[in-house]
């Protein structure tokens, strides 16, 4: 016999103005998502600097807001070796994966790419191993029209306006022990670093926005108090906090992956909470924003033997193993070097819904997220072919109607229990309580005159029937439910087979009086649409 869920809504409960930017991409030349999938000189529709327009393409059509270029690479990344005529340029080495980078993907190439894709640019900035001034000329190179010396070499090399940058991040994972001239023993040292550079950012550019680091991983020993020591010195000069995190789940544990939309919620609480305590004690007005810029749910195979308790305390040397194997370079030709098994791609595909509906509940404070793997969430790729994966329909599903307000729903169903395991040393979980079957987010568009609300049903052994009590909205008729499964737990999309998982649309939900009934199938993406009369 299915469960039974009941979700309410009411106008009255706005949670804030939904950000675009949630739904964005994270961009960084790791396995193949630059090197085959954003440059392959020799595919078929290259373009003039060696893009593929097929993957541009499937990017402009499926609506990406927003590309965070950023990662472990920037942190030792000279950008000016990177610029001007290729001839001329250094080589680029990303030292914490031991690869060289073609000369042909510079800071112009990403910018250029980021633009074409119809994509609002966000930077990440090396505070790594370069000093404040490499900061400043770089801003200077994008944002400054002419008369200062990095601005006209940006002229001199073919770019004649600036980029107009507005969203830069101070670093990359600065707290992290694997990051090259990593700040992990020095806090204080950093949040003042971040704060200098954003004022030199601001004082040339007084639209940007910036964005400090925090702890890179819950996981970690000093967090939140390394947080803590960060804001101390840079929260009144910058804008927002970057967060990132990575749930894993063993093969096959579909109810501990989708657990994870609980350690988001609760370490995003976290940081909230931890910002208004800074807020009080600094004795501002000033509100800190949320950027949640590298996330992702997968299965994980369990690594070695795990030491439980380890808690986040990873000893350096760890992460020496990539040089071992020498300095290499990514071929765009051999394919899955990066990314998890597509395997069990329809629970993936809901677990990062799932996080994307926890920002969407916190749009008050949430308002940047990128998805690690969301360049293929959108466009996934070979190196000949396009395609959709799964994960394309509830990215793009809110993409186009999560607008407007965000309506906080109240939703009453059952819940279940997921003991404590460890996938690796690091990644180590405790039980997860309470955890509920059912996730959802609502957005309210007054624009468009449109009522939206999503539903994950993440009971991956029954049916859900389904109460929605929306008689608070008067004027709006339902329009349609559309969802998402398979009954198939292996089932993937392909080239060959791109219709294996996709949406149908479910004729027989009804609605009358404000009152919705409908089935949720077990593991299924749901979208309600509602439209004003």
């Amino acid at each position: 016999m299915p469960r039974r869920a009941k979700i309410s809504l009411h106008p009255s409960y706005v949670k804030g103005e939904i950000s675009p930017r949630l739904f964005g991409a994270f961009l960084e030349p790791i396995g193949n998502m630059v090197i085959g999938s954003m440059w392959k000189p020799d595919h078929p529709t290259a373009d003039d600097k060696g893009f593929r327009q097929d993957f541009m393409q499937s990017l402009i059509d499926a609506g990406l807001p927003s590309v965070r270029f950023g990662g472990n690479y920037v942190s030792g990344w000279r950008w000016k070796n990177s610029v001007g005529p290729v001839e001329n340029r250094k080589p680029l080495i990303d030292r914490s994966r031991s690869c060289f980078i073609p000369k042909e993907v510079g800071a112009d190439e990403y910018l250029t790419w980021i633009e074409r894709v119809n994509a609002d640019i966000m930077w990440t900035l090396n505070l790594g191993t370069d000093d404040i001034d490499a900061s400043i000329d770089f801003i200077d190179y994008t944002n400054v029209e002419s008369g200062l010396e990095w601005a006209d070499k940006r002229i001199e090399f073919g770019r004649e306006k600036p980029y107009n940058i507005k969203i830069f991040y101070l670093g990359n994972e600065m707290d992290g022990p694997w990051q090259v001239a990593s700040w992990e023993k020095d806090p204080v040292g950093y949040g003042v670093k971040a704060r200098e550079v954003s004022k030199a950012l601001k004082y040339t550019d007084g639209s940007v926005e910036t964005i400090a680091c925090v702890s890179s991983c819950p996981f970690l020993t000093h967090y939140p108090d390394w947080d803590r020591q960060v804001l101390e010195q840079c929260y009144e000069v910058v804008d927002y906090i970057s967060l990132h995190h990575y749930h894993s789940a063993l093969p096959g544990d579909i109810g501990a992956l989708m657990a994870g939309v609980k350690a988001y919620e609760n370490y995003i609480d976290t940081e909230i909470a931890l910002s208004d305590y800074i807020r009080t004690m600094l004795r501002t007005e000033k509100t800190m924003y949320i950027s949640l810029d590298e996330y992702g749910s997968s299965f994980r195979p369990q690594r070695g033997n795990p030491q439980y308790g380890m808690n986040g305390n990873m000893p350096v040397d760890t992460f020496f193993s990539f040089p071992n194997r020498g300095f290499r370079s990514q071929d765009p030709n051999v394919w899955n070097q990066f990314g998890p098994s597509r395997v069990g791609e329809m629970a993936m595909a809901l677990a990062n819904a799932s996080t994307m509906l926890a920002m969407v509940r916190r749009a008050d404070r949430v308002k940047i997220g990128c998805a690690t793997g969301g360049l293929g969430m959108l466009c996934a790729t070979d190196k000949d072919h396009v395609w959709k994966a799964a994960a394309y329909y509830p990215m793009t599903d809110l993409i186009r109607y999560a607008r407007g307000k965000s309506i906080l729903p109240i939703v009453e169903c059952e819940t279940y229990d997921v003991p404590s395991y460890a996938v690796d040393d690091q990644n180590q979980y405790n039980d997860f309580h309470d955890v509920p079957y059912i996730t959802a987010a609502a957005a309210l568009n007054d624009e468009a005159g449109e009522f939206t609300v999503f539903i994950a049903n993440g009971d991956w052994e029954e049916d859900e029937d389904l109460t929605l009590d929306i008689r608070s909205f008067e004027g709006y008729r339902f329009v349609e439910h559309t969802a998402m499964y398979s009954d198939d737990f292996e089932a993937a999309n392909s080239y060959e087979h791109p219709d294996n998982i996709k949406p149908i649309v479910c004729e027989d939900t009804q609605c009358e009086d404000g009152i919705l009934n409908a089935t949720l199938n077990k593991l299924s993406w749901n979208m309600f649409r509602f439209e004003k009369i």
